[in-house]
């Protein structure tokens, strides 16, 4: 299993032109998935992705997680 995470302000997903998914703040991540993977894999990956502090505070340091901002994740499986 492997995660791309793309930090986003916005970001949306068009299939056939239609709009299939759409967020404001938070991550777009590209993710892709073997056989293999395991449900225990896919727990670890979005527990990591959603704790990772990559968002800025009051003080422009990289302090907050996704909860702090109230951000939103897209998630494009498979994306290949």
């Amino acid at each position: 299993m492997k995660a791309i995470l793309q930090r986003v302000t916005h970001a949306k997903v068009t299939v056939d032109g239609q709009v299939s998914g759409e967020i404001g703040t938070g991550f777009l991540v590209l993710l892709g998935v073997a056989p293999e993977d395991t449900q225990e894999e896919a727990l670890y990956l979005a527990r990591k992705i959603a704790g990772l502090r990559v968002f800025t505070d009051e003080n422009d340091k990289m302090n907050l997680a996704l909860a702090d901002v109230g951000g939103r994740l897209l998630v494009v499986s498979q994306f290949t």
